[in-house]
């Protein structure tokens, strides 16, 4: 997975925009971003494990489905350049190896002090939302923007 980068700065957002992805989470996701983080919860890389849990099988980390909120900020909406302030995670269901997770980002509100928009964020696994939450980030205006892109 490897998004195009769209670059937006803060005067080109409006409340209402939207950006989506889908993700195929599979097993050698689940087992490089345990390498990555440093968790190795034996229910996101033991199926014997898992299976003894009410979850019945592997399931991906709640931080690797958070993830990929971030990959859509840092490349389609806003964007390069924008800064993470905050995000709220609230996790609904878990991610199983195999699932599709479609994420969408949608601009909320946009506060002219700080150039700072707020935005939805929305994991679903086959129409049902498996996180939810909000992101805050600061995004470049034309005038600070030096990124070439």
């Amino acid at each position: 997975m490897m998004l195009e980068l769209q670059k937006l700065c803060f005067e080109d957002l409006s409340v209402g925009m939207s950006e989506q992805l889908v993700k195929h989470v599979s097993s050698s996701d689940v087992v490089g971003f345990a390498e990555v983080s440093g968790d190795r919860n034996p229910i996101h890389l033991s199926e014997h494990f898992a299976a003894r849990t009410p979850f019945k099988t592997r399931i991906a980390h709640g931080l690797y489905t958070a993830s990929l909120i971030s990959a859509v900020l840092g490349t389609r909406l806003p964007g390069p350049g924008a800064i993470y302030l905050s995000q709220t995670l609230n996790f609904k269901a878990p991610v199983r190896i195999g699932d599709d997770v479609k994420v969408t980002v949608t601009v909320e509100e946009l506060m002219e002090r700080g150039n700072r928009a707020r935005l939805s964020c929305i994991c679903s696994v086959e129409g049902n939302v498996v996180l939810e939450g909000e992101a805050l980030v600061k995004v470049p205006s034309r005038d600070e923007d030096q990124s070439g892109l």
